[in-house]
């Protein structure tokens, strides 16, 4: 083997690590951070009890949106910690936060055991968890987008393939403990199995970040200035595009999220067949994700996110008025494979597009500040807009209203980047 082969050799192993590192973090991030969602119900009873169960259920998802503002303070704060130190001491720090986070959730009494403590300290819990997700994304993204200018696409897809691999194992989680526990048994302790899950697994990840080279476009920066200011000062644009195209995917994700509280309550579905719904959507997002951030890398990055915004916006209300009206799992299992296809044909690219609006210096902070602020205005609390959607109006069709919006912002940025000259 020549000299040449074996850099080049050491080069695709090191980034293949960095794949690993973050994606293995990521997901292990994100599933700790969305299986509150996925136990929505549940930890409405236990930490917010009330008379009527929808005022707990919506109690629950409002405290699960609102951990989301906190989100942009860890993005300022972590990302600017991210372009001046490194990706790799970034993305150790975010996940030791989320782990601690979770530690907290795991063990917390309930309101009958500590009365109103809980949910003071599981609110305190998720903030943590907010102000780690808020920097998460925005190291782990550049790490990934930073590994090969021509296949940037390919590599910065890994950052929202892993989150489909957190949908995967969020789920299956779901699957699981609600074909074997009775509701009772995950009442009084199953809910807990998944934080603690996270906390086993979170050390692996932590080891893998720790050992992850630093990207090359980092270590080559000669001047790394002040990445916030310059943010704010000189990308106000991009910034504002960058949000824009996070709409949809952000909206979608959460949408997702809430499917399996949507499945039992206004479907009537077994709660294990709701998951088994998201489960299949969280695998095409890991299978697909990848090959259309590929495909981006050779025909651009707009043309499979302009197709599959305009597919949601045209789609999305049929498919619910579908699934309203034949309410079986068969139905639900072909809404979500074909909603995931059009979320893995969005996102595959958008991680790099992102990525490409920012020069190195200012790339973290601009990826996590847009992509946070985005996510506290249009992803926490879709959910919970949901669940209101459907009680305001009455119809089990509203959720599909939230997903034709969020498509309609995310095409308008996708004009204005284009129009830039993108």
């Amino acid at each position: 083997m020549t000299v040449t082969a074996t850099i080049e050799s050491a080069d695709q192993s090191g980034r293949w690590r960095a794949v690993a590192a973050a994606s293995a973090g990521n997901a292990l991030e994100w599933f700790d951070f969305v299986i509150y969602g996925y136990f929505a119900t549940t930890i409405a009873k236990l930490f917010f009890p009330s008379k009527n169960d929808v005022e707990s259920l919506l109690i629950s998802l409002a405290t699960f949106g609102i951990t989301f503002f906190i989100r942009p303070l860890g993005a300022i704060v972590l990302g600017a910690y991210a372009d001046r130190h490194g990706r790799k001491a970034a993305l150790s720090l975010t996940i030791a936060l989320m782990m601690f986070g979770t530690a907290i959730i795991a063990v917390l009494p309930t309101y009958s055991v500590i009365g109103p403590l809980a949910p003071i300290v599981i609110v305190i819990a998720r903030l943590i968890q907010g102000l780690s997700a808020g920097g998460g994304f925005g190291s782990a993204t550049a790490l990934l987008a930073e590994q090969d200018a021509k296949r940037r696409g390919f590599f910065a897809s890994w950052q929202f393939a892993s989150q489909g691999l957190t949908t995967v194992i969020a789920a299956a989680t779901g699957v699981i403990l609600t074909s074997t526990l009775t509701s009772e048994q995950i009442d009084q302790w199953g809910w807990r199995v998944p934080f603690i899950f996270g906390l086993l697994i979170g050390p692996v990840a932590y080891y893998l970040r720790r050992h992850v080279d630093e990207t090359v476009e980092f270590r080559s920066l000669q001047h790394r200035g002040t990445p916030l200011q310059e943010a704010l000062s000189g990308a106000k644009k991009g910034l504002l595009v960058s949000m824009g195209a996070v709409v949809l995917s952000t909206v979608i994700m959460y949408t997702t999220l809430f499917m399996p509280s949507y499945a039992t309550r206004q479907l009537g579905l077994p709660q294990a067949g709701s998951f088994l719904a998201v489960l299949l959507t969280g695998a095409i997002q890991i299978i697909l994700v990848p090959v259309f951030g590929a495909i981006s890398d050779t025909r651009g990055r707009l043309p499979s996110m302009v197709g599959a915004a305009t597919g949601v916006l045209l789609i999305s209300y049929p498919a619910f008025a579908w699934l309203a009206s034949t309410p079986n799992l068969g139905t639900l299992l072909i809404v979500q494979a074909i909603m995931g296809v059009l979320a893995a044909a969005y996102m595959g690219p958008l991680a790099a597009l992102m990525s490409e609006i920012f020069p190195t210096r200012m790339r973290t902070t601009g990826l996590a500040t847009s992509y946070s602020f985005c996510v506290a205005i249009f992803g926490g609390f879709a959910p919970f807009i949901n669940a209101w959607l459907i009680d305001a109006t009455g119809s089990n069709v509203a959720p599909s209203f939230y997903l034709m919006f969020a498509a309609a912002i995310s095409l308008a940025a996708l004009t204005v980047h284009h129009s830039q000259g993108a």
